[in-house]
């Protein structure tokens, strides 16, 4: 296994479990409590983790996004209920705009059942997943590749959504704050979904129970523009309350 990967692999760790232990790391990764040590600073120097007595704990201010590959295996069973959720929401022959977060793979696995689909998306694992896919029309937003993911940025990749109509506008965020909105870490990331909503007949948030009251770094949308929230635990009654003001539906299990 690659330095690369063991860093990754703990990062995973540390988002479902909130902390490590070097000895249980070294003994899992058959590598030497400095390596693990190591591996720790590197995180810690990034902003990803903070080292504590024997071992790590996770931090969690949302103003940086993690690898692709680690959000893609953090938080699955969630993602999957989502995934369901939308799944249901979609009907065949319809036009539908995909972003490029983790949560997006797993919508587009559940959705396959779905005849006659027309896609947009800017994540290159979306098209990957759906390329044998037959029937259907999958549409790349074309664009600047964002490092660290795969995803498309940009304004060519902007231009292209503007030139679109859809039925919905599936899009995540890092974030919902009862007063401040819907946020997220990146503002490249947030532009690509302001014209994914603007593009759209309706709009599904996806958003799993622990993105709930946290605020993330750029302020992204209003609850007024969204439509539908999809998430897999059924929120608080203030959350019910905010959402039934700003006229928007919420999916749950």
């Amino acid at each position: 296994m690659l330095a690369i990967e063991r860093r990754n692999e703990i990062l995973s760790k540390l988002r479902e479990e909130k902390k490590v232990l070097v000895g249980d790391l070294s003994k899992y990764y058959k590598v030497t409590e400095e390596t693990i040590r190591r591996d720790l600073d590197l995180l810690e120097q990034k902003g990803l983790a903070k080292k504590t007595y024997g071992g790590a704990v996770l931090v969690d201010d949302l103003k940086e996004d993690l690898p692709y590959n680690v959000r893609k295996q953090t938080n699955i069973k969630q993602k999957k209920i989502i995934a369901e959720l939308v799944s249901d929401m979609i009907q065949d022959g319809e036009h539908i705009m995909l972003d490029a977060s983790s949560t997006a793979l797993y919508i587009a696995k559940s959705i396959r059942d779905k005849e006659n689909i027309t896609i947009i998306t800017n994540s290159l694992e979306v098209m990957i997943e759906l390329a044998d896919k037959k029937g259907w029309r999958v549409l790349s937003t074309g664009g600047l590749m964002k490092e660290g993911a795969l995803a498309l940025i940009g304004p060519q990749t902007e231009k292209m959504i503007d030139n679109f109509h859809v039925d919905k506008a599936i899009i995540s965020c890092k974030g919902i704050d009862k007063n401040i909105g819907i946020t997220d870490s990146n503002e490249a990331d947030v532009e690509i979904k302001k014209h994914m909503i603007n593009a759209a007949k309706e709009v599904i948030l996806v958003v799993d129970s622990a993105k709930f009251d946290k605020i993330s770094f750029i302020k992204m949308e209003n609850f007024s523009n969204i439509d539908y929230i999809a998430t897999d635990t059924n929120p608080s009654e203030e959350w019910h309350d905010t959402f039934e003001r700003n006229g928007v539906k919420l999916k749950t299990k």
